[in-house]
Parts: structure tokens; sequence; C-alpha cells
């Protein structure tokens, strides 16, 4: 069972995600919250597999929500999924760097949110490649002024190109395809580099691979 917590400060939209959710016998709703310091509350006491955040909230909003779920050792488990009004913006990076697994626009399908929560809660690629290339051409030309090369030397090579090609967007298969291994050996790259990195999840290693310079900023 799929236990989800939603943390959104509109009663009506809680309302409807719960109702897709509760309808599907694999997903639970665990606890509801309209704000990021009820909602971390929550996510304590329930410890969900998911937490479903709003952006902008009264109190304590999802950036810092998730930077704290983030911090929490005890919320390891809890992959978060950013929601938003408005796709692609600073609010979703941010987010992003502050450790979260993904992001749903809110006027997404059904079928496609379902399928989302699914995929969050296996800890696979929790950016798909489309939404990963979409983020890269809205934020690869801005410099991050980050140092280049910082934390590069824990790779081994394979790993850096792995993790490089992840960050174009690139599916597991994809990377096999492009490097001419198999796709368990692409995935075993990946999943070492996030452990060498500390990263939480996939949507992690895309943000290092833009400020450590792996992956060079380029104009569009």
């Amino acid at each position: 069972m799929i236990r989800v917590l939603l943390i959104d400060d509109q009663p009506l939209l809680r309302s409807g995600f719960r109702a897709l959710l509760d309808a599907e016998d694999d997903i639970e709703v665990v606890a509801e919250a309209s704000h990021g310091k009820e909602g971390l509350a929550l996510a304590r006491l329930h410890l969900p597999d998911i937490a479903l955040v709003d952006i902008q909230m009264p109190v304590m909003d999802g950036i810092e929500t998730t930077r704290q779920i983030a911090a929490d050792p005890s919320l390891s488990g809890v992959h978060v999924v950013i929601l938003t009004n408005y796709g692609l913006d600073e609010y979703v990076f941010n987010a992003l760097r502050a450790g979260a697994a993904g992001f749903l626009v809110k006027d997404v399908e059904p079928d496609d949110f379902l399928h989302s929560v699914r995929v969050a809660a296996r800890g696979d690629a929790l950016l798909a490649p489309s939404i990963t290339r979409m983020l890269i051409s809205q934020y690869v030309a801005k410099p991050l002024g980050m140092e280049v090369g910082r934390g590069l030397e824990e790779l081994t090579n394979r790993e850096r190109e792995a993790v490089a090609l992840a960050a174009q967007g690139l599916s597991n298969d994809e990377i096999a395809d492009r490097m001419v291994i198999s796709p368990l050996t692409a995935k075993t790259h990946i999943n070492r580099a996030m452990i060498k990195l500390h990263a939480r999840d996939r949507a992690q290693l895309v943000v290092f691979a833009y400020e450590s310079g792996l992956v060079a900023p380029r104009s569009r």
C-alpha cells in the first residue's frame, strides 16, 4: 500500500486529490495538512511514502517544508513531490535543489497523476525524461555560481558519463544504448553515483550535474 500525505492550503484541491487517490486499491491518503509546518509534523507522525506538497502556502512554504523533510534522517523514506500551478519556474527548481523528488502541475491528467505517485513510491526515475528535458531547457543557460567540479572526484569515469546523460534527460535504457552497456549496468552506475553524492533521487543528480559543471550550461 502506498501511503500519501497531502500538504496544500486549498481544501477543494486536497479533496479532489484525495478522491482520486482513495479510489485506488493500492494507495491510501494517511493525512492532510493546510500548511508546511502542520505537514512536517504529520510526516513525522505517519511516515508516508509520498508527500504531495504545494509550493506556496502560509506559515511554511513548500520549499522550506521540502528542505526540512530532506534534512530529517527519520524521514529518509519520504519522497516529496511538489504540486504547482506554475509549471517550470524558479520555485520548482529551488524545490528540487532543496530535495524534492519531482513535481506535478496541478492540472495534470488524473491517469498521469496516479502514475506519477506510483513511480515516486517506487523510488525510480522520479523526473520523467520529458520533464527533465523541459527543466534543462529552462535553466541550462542560467549560471548557478557553484564551484566547478565539486564532488566529481567521488565518481568513476563511467559513473560521470551516466550522470551526465541522465542530466540530459535520458532514461536508463537510453543511457545504456549510448554507453553500449546493459540497462541494469546503467541503473547500477546511477545508483552508485546517488550513494556517493548522497543524492536522495535522480532529480538531485540532475541538479548536481549542472551545479558541479559536469554538464556545461549552454545557450538555448
